[in-house]
């Protein structure tokens, strides 16, 4: 087998003694295999060796996927029946010598359904997370990859441009999400975007997470807007913050320290230093400004296949980083009852340093109020 991204898998395996890694539909199995499968009531689940070929259970109605895998599986097909679903699991673990082995399963994916099948299958099987062992190989992004999420990065930056002019006061938070989903899609993006866009206006800004509902922009009002784009089947993850009018000189004293801190979070970015490194970066600038207590949220997430993937960069933390990987830096400021600043850029670690894929520019932008 040559492919390189199952090479380096079947490598970390062998390095950590595991067995048997079982991946259902979702960015693992499609990042090793080029192939995407909806997540149904009709399991897929595929295993993986330490040494030798992979082995896939499919529903027949998916067989004929298989010609366009980057990697050969050896294929158990079934039927609409459970007789014959059951049949297909008994066999691929018959052929793949589960027995009382180990297998690593995906933490934060696996679901129920497909566990009890394997577990069906080998009952003297026992389970153990696969997640570091995938994430120490998705980490360090490839050329095309990177390329991918730079495109990425440009769809989302051109429909934001494209969204601005609907953006003003009197208007709601859902409208300007739904023209920024319709901008995003209209710049070429993927149909499946990484999230559903965050517009959060005056008090539901200080909200990390809030949805877009029906509140409308009011003059004095900092929106925070987090977005993103598809391309190849690759994300970018970008927040920007607006003001609705004047903003008071408190809000323009937060806003200007989150972009100092986005600032000291992207200039930190480089090989050898630690995520942890990183945070203190962005969050020292947030800190010696007063606001530690209101920057509630790690300074970024690794970006990738998935919106949120490793490298986590939070306090604390002791990977370090490498040339290849791509990952936020989204410092903020929560006011309760106020309002909120984010601003989120997304970098890729080089040699040299790091390289921000998105240039959306960062000063404050003063819409009409």
């Amino acid at each position: 087998m040559t492919d390189a991204r199952m090479y380096r898998l079947q490598a970390a395996m062998e390095e950590e003694s595991a067995d048997l890694i079982a991946l259902i539909p979702g960015p693992n199995l499609s990042y090793l295999s080029g192939l995407s499968f909806h997540l149904m009531e009709r399991p897929v689940v595929a295993l993986i060796p330490r040494v030798g070929l992979p082995a896939l259970v499919l529903p027949d109605l998916e067989a004929a996927k298989l010609t366009a895998s980057r990697i050969p599986f050896i294929p158990f097909p079934y039927g609409e029946d459970e007789t014959s679903r059951s049949g297909a699991f008994l066999a691929m673990a018959k052929r793949m010598n589960v027995g009382a082995l180990k297998v690593a399963v995906e933490y934060r994916r696996m679901r129920v359904l497909e566990l009890r099948l394997l577990e069906k299958a080998a009952p003297q099987m026992t389970t153990g997370e696969a997640d570091p062992l995938l994430a120490r190989v998705r980490m360090i992004k490839e050329l095309a990859e990177a390329q991918a999420m730079r495109e990425a990065a440009h769809i989302a930056e051109r429909a934001f441009e494209q969204t601005l002019p609907a953006i003003c006061a009197g208007v709601s938070e859902l409208e300007i999400a739904a023209e920024l989903t319709l901008q995003t899609l209209r710049s070429g993006s993927d149909s499946e975007l990484p999230f559903a866009p965050i517009v959060a206006s005056g008090p539901n800004a200080a909200l990390p997470h809030a949805l877009p509902g029906e509140r409308r922009l009011q003059a004095g009002d900092l929106v925070v807007i987090d977005w993103g784009a598809a391309h190849q089947g690759y994300f970018s993850d970008l927040t920007r913050t607006l003001a609705v009018g004047e903003p008071s000189d408190e809000l323009r004293l937060v806003y200007e320290t989150v972009r100092r801190a986005n600032q000291a979070g992207r200039e930190a970015s480089r090989p050898g230093a630690t995520a942890g490194e990183v945070d203190a970066a962005a969050r020292t600038v947030i800190v010696a400004a007063g606001y530690g207590e209101r920057f509630i949220h790690r300074t970024g997430h690794g970006l990738g296949l998935e919106a949120h993937e490793e490298p986590f960069i939070s306090e604390g933390s002791d990977v370090r980083l490498e040339p290849g990987m791509t990952f936020t830096i989204e410092p903020g400021i929560y006011l309760a009852g106020v309002g909120g600043v984010r601003i989120e850029d997304d970098v890729l670690v080089t040699a040299e340093g790091a390289e921000s894929l998105t240039a959306y520019p960062r000063e404050l932008k003063v819409i009409a109020g």
